[in-house]
C-alpha cells in the first residue's frame, strides 16, 4: 500500500502524522511511504531521517496514494488532490466540518476521524485524543506556572520560607490527570474535582486531594468513560462545590469536555471575582466554548485581576513528542486496517466502523 505524509497546512500546526520510526515499521510491513519535503521539519524530523527510515521524500505523493495520513483536516485545496478510492486518516472534527466531508464524499474518498477511535481495550494504542490530551495537560501547567507571579514549590531560602502555591484541576480525564501529575512534580499543593466518582482513586494516587460535591454520582459517567452532561440541580451543586474551593487557589486548570457538545461552563465570572489578584486560570476547553466565563480562544485576558488563558492546540507547541505519540496511534490503526497489503473497511468493524465518517461516496450518519 502506498502511504503519503504531506506537510500540515493549518496555521500554527507543527506536528507531523508519521515520524521516521513509524515509517520504518510500516516499511517492514511492506508498505511504501512517500513524505513531502519538510513535512517533519517543524517537529524536529529531517528529510534525511525519513530517507534513512526507508521513505521516499518527494512532492506530489498525495495524488497517487492509497492512504493519506495527516494531523489536521485538509483544506479544500488539499482535499481536492486526493484520488478517488483513497483513504484519509486525520483529526477531522466531523461535527463542524460538513462541507469538507461532503467534498470528500464527492471525490470518493473514505475518511477516518482519529478523534472517533473507540475507547476500548483493543483500540487503546490508537487513541489519539488521549495521547494528545497528555501533552495538553502537561503544557497547561507550564503555561500557568510561567504566568504566575509566584513560585509553585515551597522554597526555603536565606530570605525566609516561601509556601507552595495551590493548584486546582477541574476534570480528571487524561489531560486533567497529567496536569495533576505535572503540578505535583513542580511542587504545588494540588486538588482536583470531577463529577465521576470512579476517578477519585486516580486523583489521590497522584498525591492530590479530591474535592467532594453532592453532584458526584455513578451516573455522571457516560459512554467511553467521558463525563455525562449534568442536570440543572446537579450543575448547581457542582457550582457550589467549585465556588467554595476555587477562591483560595493560585492556579486553576480546567479540562472538562463532553464529546459532541459545547464544554460545560463551570467557573463563573463571580468565581473569578472571588479569587486572589494574580491568580491564573488555564482553560483547556477554550476551543469548544470554554469551562470559564470570559474565556477567549487563543487569547489571554484579565478579569478581576485574574489572568484567564485560553490556549488552543497545545500539542502543536510540543511537536516532537506529540508527533511521536500521534504517529504511533496512526501507525497502529494502519496496521490494524491494512489486510493483505491493502486498506480494507467494513461497516461492522468495531474500530474502523465508528471512525469512518465518509465512505462509498456518502457522509456516514452519526458523524
Amino acid at each position: 500500500m502506498r502511504i503519503a505524509v504531506p506537510r500540515e497546512t493549518a496555521p500554527g500546526e507543527r506536528r507531523v502524522a508519521l515520524v521516521p520510526d513509524s515509517v520504518a515499521r510500516l516499511r517492514k510491513s511492506g508498505h511504501e511511504v512517500v513524505v513531502e519535503p519538510g513535512a517533519g521539519a517543524a517537529a524536529g524530523f529531517t528529510d534525511d531521517a525519513y530517507a534513512a527510515a526507508g521513505a521516499t521524500v518527494a512532492a506530489g505523493g498525495v495524488g497517487e496514494a492509497d492512504l493519506v495520513a495527516r494531523v489536521q483536516a485538509p483544506s479544500p485545496e488539499d482535499a481536492g488532490r486526493l484520488r478517488s478510492g483513497s483513504a484519509l486518516v486525520a483529526f477531522l472534527n466531523p461535527g463542524a466540518n460538513a462541507p469538507l466531508l461532503a467534498l470528500l464524499a464527492g471525490r470518493g474518498v473514505s475518511a477516518f476521524a482519529m478523534e472517533l477511535v473507540p475507547r476500548t481495550t483493543k483500540a487503546q494504542s490508537m487513541d489519539a485524543l488521549s495521547s494528545q490530551a497528555t501533552v495538553a495537560g502537561y503544557k497547561a501547567v507550564l503555561l500557568g506556572a510561567s504566568a504566575l507571579p509566584r513560585f509553585l514549590p515551597m522554597l526555603t531560602t536565606a530570605a525566609g520560607t516561601v509556601p507552595p502555591a495551590k493548584a486546582f484541576v477541574i476534570g480528571a480525564g487524561v489531560a486533567g490527570l497529567q496536569a495533576i501529575a505535572t503540578a505535583r512534580r513542580l511542587g504545588a499543593v494540588v486538588s482536583a474535582f470531577d463529577v465521576r466518582p470512579v476517578v477519585r482513586e486516580q486523583v489521590q494516587s497522584l498525591g492530590a486531594s479530591f474535592v467532594e460535591a453532592e453532584a458526584v454520582t455513578a451516573d455522571a459517567e457516560g459512554q467511553g468513560g467521558y463525563a455525562r452532561e449534568l442536570g440543572e440541580e446537579q450543575q448547581r451543586r457542582v457550582a457550589d462545590a467549585v465556588g467554595r474551593h476555587i477562591r483560595d487557589m493560585d492556579l486553576v486548570i480546567t479540562t472538562a469536555q463532553i464529546p459532541g457538545r459545547p464544554a460545560p461552563r463551570i467557573v463563573t465570572d463571580a468565581m473569578l471575582a472571588g479569587m486572589r489578584p494574580g491568580s491564573v486560570v488555564v482553560d483547556l476547553a477554550a476551543d469548544s466554548g470554554g469551562n470559564t466565563e470570559g474565556t477567549v480562544a487563543g487569547q489571554t485576558v484579565e478579569r478581576h485581576g485574574v489572568l484567564l488563558m485560553g490556549p488552543v492546540n497545545l500539542p502543536a507547541t510540543l511537536p516532537y513528542h506529540a508527533s511521536q505519540m500521534y504517529s504511533r496511534n496512526v501507525q497502529t490503526f494502519i496496521e490494524y486496517a491494512a489486510k493483505d497489503g491493502a486498506f480494507t473497511f467494513t461497516a461492522d468493524d468495531p474500530i474502523a466502523g465508528p471512525m469512518c465518517v465518509v465512505h462509498g461516496g456518502a457522509v456516514r450518519s452519526g458523524s
